[in-house]
């Protein structure tokens, strides 16, 4: 299949994931704190390949989710200078294990003569029609990064007009969560603090 000569958008070749860390920090849901956190990586010279905020089951606390590709030693340092700034509550790395998912939307030319085509990528993809036109059909998909760049190389020859994607979000399997994490550590500073 040949790419139309009208197709506005190249979609990037599948990214690697070596050296890519997941950051799941937990903030106080105060004003600037995104700009602190940017800040600090730009002023380091790390390259924020994906980031996601949203409020946690508490509203005053807000949690983000960063994709950075470092090397892991610098990688500590980081994490330690995230653990300094102000409102910044708790910063844990994800395990290789986490469930992990992005969003995209993904707008693909779609005529009469090729729509039954699209609509069962979006079916072996587990996609969503979220809008139809005549000329055209917009999907929404949720996957790891590697499912989401398979479904993009497949749509890619028939056109694809527009792609917006979320940042990743992530969450630990099992019963941990990131405030159990912070609690303990909480403890344990507690109990240094008694004893010494």
């Amino acid at each position: 299949m040949s790419v139309p000569k009208d197709a506005l958008y190249d979609a990037p070749a599948p990214r690697g994931r070596r050296g890519v860390h997941t950051l799941s920090v937990l903030v106080q849901n105060k004003p600037g704190v995104l700009a602190r956190i940017s800040g600090m990586f730009a002023r380091r010279a790390f390259n924020i390949e994906s980031l996601a905020v949203g409020p946690t089951e508490n509203p005053e606390i807000s949690r983000m989710t960063i994709v950075v590709k470092v090397q892991a030693k610098p990688l500590t340092q980081v994490v330690r200078q995230l653990d300094k700034l102000i409102n910044v509550i708790h910063v844990e790395e994800l395990h290789h294990d986490a469930v992990e998912r992005e969003l995209m939307l993904v707008k693909v030319d779609a005529d009469a003569g090729i729509r039954s085509q699209i609509l069962e990528i979006a079916d072996i993809f587990r996609a969503k029609i979220v809008d139809v036109h005549p000329e055209a059909l917009s999907l929404e998909a949720t996957g790891t990064p590697e499912k989401l760049d398979a479904l993009t190389e497949v749509l890619r020859p028939y056109g694809i007009r527009e792609l917006v994607q979320t940042g990743m979000v992530g969450i630990s399997r099992g019963r941990h969560t990131i405030e159990d994490a912070y609690l303990s550590v909480v403890r344990e500073e507690a109990e240094i603090e008694e004893a010494g």
